[in-house]
């Protein structure tokens, strides 16, 4: 099954997938606001509030491992940015070898 989402994750460009996670911790960090608000502001029972504080743990372990992925994808979209930087840059050299030398001789 992994195989199969990173083959769909392939076909997805670096920015799209970075909109995506970027959505996905907003929703966690959301998640996590309102299950704070709520230890806050209700009465719970002890098992409740041990269950609400192990689903806190889970959404921050959540968001965690998605800054994680999120700081790798920005990475590798900075890695690609800069190659073609520099693609452009070797092609305006040869652009400009090629034609303004030409008028030269």
């Amino acid at each position: 099954m992994t195989k199969l989402k990173d083959k769909k994750r392939e076909k997805i460009s670096i920015a799209t997938e970075i909109d995506r996670l970027e959505e996905k911790r907003a929703r966690c960090h959301d998640n996590l606001e309102r299950a704070e608000f709520k230890s806050r502001k209700e009465r719970l029972s002890e098992k409740e509030r041990q269950e609400l504080e192990d689903e806190m743990a889970i959404m921050n372990e959540r968001v965690q491992k998605l800054d994680m992925e999120l700081e790798s994808l920005r990475g590798e979209n900075r890695r690609n940015m800069l190659l073609s930087v520099a693609l452009l840059t070797v092609s305006a050299l040869f652009y400009y070898m090629f034609f303004y030398n030409e008028d030269d001789a």
